[in-house]
């Protein structure tokens, strides 16, 4: 029997979106985005491993709906979102012939996602976009709100647009052939919604996280729940001029961190970056005397739970010192006219915006935090 799809609406006026939740959507896919966009083409984007596991699926789905697709597979990994792979996802859109009317599809996790939605956003100055998030990460977070881009070698996701999607499908069972790594990596997403401002969700998941993990009805409640979550802020702030940096909770620090690994993925994913950052976030707000060292502590019980990183020391392989870490977090997009931003917390539930943050705190903070300092320290 067929289960009807949890649905969660982003309202953004006359660009309101579905975002769809539930197991079996990818069959549906083709009959779905018919029903939005008649009568169009398209171009999937993916990446090799989920090609492999997937393709096959979607590409009958689309046909059913009638829906003529070209297939740009890319290499998996972080440093696929490179301007190289955009000219590539480019050129393939355009040898395709598709009109500013067809359709780019995102089939795969966030850095397919971004990658594909920047150039739907700047092929023919902006073309139909359509997500399909494979990843729990991509699900949670990065497939909703129209924050698309690319990273420089000077820090992450500093190239990109606005571009929202006409559409997100996110198939839960999908989910079942993710390594538990990357699982484990979006998680770090699923905890950050409960720990911005929702205090109580993140109580149901330090008691449901096992039931997440195993893929029942949890998992398919704590994704609606964190779509919601996004689906409020980007309604209220689409461009990020207010509170919905507040979902950078963990990414400035989490961020910091990737540039310095120059995103190698076998030492470090987004979702871990972000895990570490959520920690350290509530470590320095504790050192700031903003928040419980107890809600720090809380946290990182929590992280280490599920098998998430919780600290510097926990990245292999040697990391520049904390200056250069420093000089990554400025460059970080969340800076301003020279002022470090940071989303700070008094508490689970109760982060806010902080400026104008010194960059002596930081560099201090981040000395103590070091894994070269923690060497040092007397076992």
């Amino acid at each position: 029997m067929s289960i009807a799809p949890v649905v969660v609406e982003v309202g953004l006026g006359d660009r309101t979106y579905d975002i769809l939740i539930g197991s079996g959507l990818l069959a549906r896919a083709g009959a779905e985005i018919a029903r939005r966009l008649p009568g169009t083409r398209a171009a999937v984007v993916t990446d090799a491993n989920v090609a492999a596991a997937h393709l096959a699926a979607l590409q009958a789905s689309l046909e059913t709906g009638g829906i003529q697709a070209a297939v740009i597979t890319l290499p998996p990994g972080e440093k696929t979102k490179s301007f190289a792979r955009l000219e590539e996802v480019v050129d393939g859109v355009l040898a395709a012939k598709l009109e500013r009317g067809d359709i780019v599809i995102a089939f795969g996790g966030g850095v397919i996602g971004d990658l594909a939605g920047f150039a739907a956003g700047i092929v023919r100055r902006g073309m139909n976009f359509v997500q399909i998030p494979t990843s729990l990460l991509a699900q949670v977070d990065s497939s909703v709100g129209g924050k698309t881009g690319i990273n420089s070698p000077r820090g992450k996701n500093l190239v990109g647009v606005f571009h929202q999607p006409k559409l997100v499908l996110a198939d839960t069972g999908v989910l079942d052939t993710l390594p538990i790594r990357e699982f484990r990596a979006g998680y770090a997403e699923l905890a950050k919604y409960g720990l911005i401002d929702r205090p109580e969700f993140f109580a149901w998941l330090e008691k449901n996280w096992v039931q997440v993990f195993a893929g029942g009805p949890e998992r398919a409640q704590a994704i609606a729940e964190a779509c919601r979550a996004k689906a409020d802020v980007v309604a209220r702030d689409e461009f990020e001029t207010g509170d919905r940096a507040l979902l950078n909770l963990g990414h400035t620090f989490g961020h910091a961190l990737e540039a310095a690994t120059q995103y190698d993925g076998s030492r470090l994913v987004h979702g871990e970056g972000v895990a570490i950052g959520m920690a350290l976030a509530y470590r320095f707000s504790s050192r700031l005397n903003l928040a419980s060292p107890d809600d720090a502590a809380r946290v990182e019980s929590h992280l280490r739970a599920v098998g998430l990183p919780w600290r510097i020391a926990d990245i292999p392989g040697e990391l520049p010192d904390a200056e250069a870490l420093l000089a990554f977090i400025a460059q970080d997009k969340k800076v301003s006219r020279g002022a470090l931003t940071f989303i700070l917390t008094r508490g689970i539930g109760q982060a806010f915006i902080a400026k104008d943050v010194p960059a002596s705190e930081v560099l201090s903070f981040l000395t103590e935090n070091h894994p070269d300092q923690q060497k040092m320290r007397p076992r």
